[in-house]
């Protein structure tokens, strides 16, 4: 799936909602260089298709990205919607559902 994107679509609004969690912006697109799970969020998915990345940073801490992908041009563009870092027991449940799925 990311073999075609190009790069990632920031602007304020989303950096902003993005950071509010104090993930930070490199955090946000080195998780997309590791091993995440890409889950399809369609109960969110009104207007564009909306996935749900699961990942863990360099410093080892669970993150969850909301994000999109847009079209700019010729190119494909990772859009976050919003990131933070996940609970114990969320970490459990998607660890659990990615083992499943495998």
């Amino acid at each position: 799936m990311f073999d075609a994107v190009a790069g990632f679509d920031w602007d304020i609004g989303n950096r902003a909602k993005c950071q509010k969690h104090g993930v930070t912006i490199e955090a946000i697109e080195g998780l997309f260089n590791a091993q995440i799970a890409v889950l399809p969020d369609p109960v969110h998915s009104f207007s564009e298709t909306r996935f749900r990345a699961i990942g863990k940073t360099v410093e080892g801490r669970s993150v969850l990205i909301v994000f999109t992908l847009r079209q700019m041009r010729s190119e494909t563009l990772i859009r976050p919607i919003s990131a933070r870092y996940m609970h114990r027991k969320e970490v459990r449940y998607y660890e659990k559902a990615v083992a499943d799925s495998e």
